[in-house]
């Protein structure tokens, strides 16, 4: 049986990388549908020597509706070779391809989507990781499929979240596990739209077991990963699992960050610092639900439309910078408050975590304070969940905390856990909630700091990653 201490040192960048580059730089419950989508043999494309924007690629990026209806949630339309590279340009020694298969949205309708699916060179995986990317964006340019390419100017055009998240999706490669990417805010790149994201991540995961070359084992255990606007799609993924895709083993879920209820976040960060990232997800959720999408047509003043159109083709780091401080809801005409309009209360009802239970257990963490997501909602997510005598949630409450630090000192303790459920540790039933000082002191997540940032350092020159080749 392998100590705390192995397992540590085989944890290789999922938070030492992600530390220093970061520090350097549901709604109404689907159909279930019963069973995997079956296999469909499709030709794998050679990988481009420089890759397009999906704004340039439709053909991968949107297929023809008649060709996506045909197919079943999850079931495969395209594939392709990539060249995965860190920040556009260093090359990772790893199989990695692009798969475009067909989802669902959240009123049922087929739409299309694309998926990055990577393991170890040569090998056949019997465990798999799903990482929700913080996109945070509103261009198709912005994607993880895109960003996470060599050659790709993802990084220089404003997206800087995906290359550095990209960096932990390295880490899980490290311990031999496959990993799949979803590109979760759909065609329209509807930011915040959550139970769009987590129908996306699932039919990611179909797609991603159902792709021969990746040769993941057949009962493969299956873990989730987001942080922030990555939880969006994570926590969505895990209520769902159990009515849309019932049949896939995920055995964990954690979520840190965590926009439980989008109404406080926007209430809380109005005026402040990252107004201009809420207002984008506040045009985000417009591509999803057409009743708010007319709300704000019909409300929005003229320089809240000017602000709109300009956003509405931006990456994570331009939209965050670009006018803070806004006062969104100001820019609403006619009087009154707009959280009474009916628009308003539905789409942030369709959008609150909380309607199930996941069946799986739940790790999640979540700064106090943290000045983009305020902590109640958190904590009101998690008394929901445990109301059920049968959930299992992991709670952890960090005190000295800032929303990107807090990512930054949680993600080893959360990957530990993780690990554990992907090594069919099971995990302890009810709920627990603690609360700590700093992450970052977790001993365990220290000494992988310490004993694994060399591998990712040395992946940089070539060595594979998942390998001791």
């Amino acid at each position: 049986m392998q100590s705390r201490g192995h397992r540590g040192r085989r944890i290789v960048s999922l938070c030492g990388a992600l530390a220093v580059g970061v520090l350097t730089a549901s709604a109404t419950l689907a159909h279930a549908e019963p069973a995997a989508p079956t296999a469909v043999q499709v030709p794998v494309r050679a990988a481009a020597a420089v890759p397009v924007p999906p704004e340039l690629d439709p053909g991968f990026y949107r297929p023809p509706a008649d060709l996506v209806a045909a197919a079943a949630p999850g079931q495969i339309l395209a594939a392709r070779l990539v060249n995965a590279a860190n920040f556009g340009l260093i090359p990772l020694n790893v199989d990695a391809w692009q798969v475009s298969f067909r989802s669902n949205d959240s009123r049922d309708e087929a739409i299309p989507a694309v998926a990055t699916v990577l393991k170890p060179r040569g090998s056949a995986p019997d465990k798999m990781l799903s990482v929700q990317i913080a996109v945070d964006s509103l261009a198709a340019y912005c994607s993880p499929s895109y960003a996470v390419q060599q050659w790709s100017a993802g990084a220089a055009l404003g997206q800087i979240v995906a290359p550095l998240e990209f960096i932990l999706a390295q880490g899980a490669l490290q311990q031999g596990w496959a990993v799949v990417i979803p590109d979760h805010q759909g065609p329209k790149e509807a930011y915040a739209a959550g139970p769009l994201a987590g129908r996306i991540t699932l039919d990611g995961i179909r797609a991603a077991r159902a792709f021969e070359p990746l040769r993941v084992a057949p009962d493969a255990r299956i873990g989730l990963y987001g942080y922030s606007g990555g939880a969006i799609a994570t926590g969505h993924a895990a209520e769902l699992k159990r009515s849309y895709a019932p049949e896939l083993n995920i055995v964990g879920a954690a979520a840190g960050g965590v926009p439980a209820d989008l109404g406080p976040v926007l209430v809380n960060g109005n005026r402040g610092l990252w107004s201009g990232m809420i207002l984008s997800a506040v045009i985000g959720l417009a591509r999803e639900y057409p009743d708010f999408a007319a709300l704000l047509d019909r409300r929005l003043d003229p320089l809240g439309k000017a602000l709109a159109t300009v956003k509405g083709g931006l990456c994570v780091q331009w939209n965050t910078a670009l006018a803070p401080f806004l006062d969104i809801t100001g820019f609403l005409r006619a009087g009154g408050d707009p959280f009474d309009d009916p628009a308003v209360r539905r789409v942030l009802e369709q959008t609150r975590m909380g309607k199930a239970v996941p069946d799986l257990p739940m790790y999640i963490w979540q700064g106090n304070p943290d000045e983009l997501i305020p902590v109640g909602p958190v904590d009101t997510l998690v008394d929901t969940y445990c109301q059920d005598p049968a959930a299992s949630v992991r709670y952890t409450r960090e005190h000295f905390a800032e929303h990107i630090a807090t990512e930054v000192s949680g993600v080893g303790p959360a990957m530990l856990w993780l690990r554990d459920r992907l090594d069919g540790v099971p995990a302890q039933q009810g709920c627990t909630t603690a609360d700590v000082g700093w992450l970052a002191l977790d001993p365990e997540g220290t000494r992988a700091l310490a004993e694994n940032f060399g591998e990712t350092f040395a992946s940089f020159f070539g060595k594979p990653i998942g390998t001791d080749g």
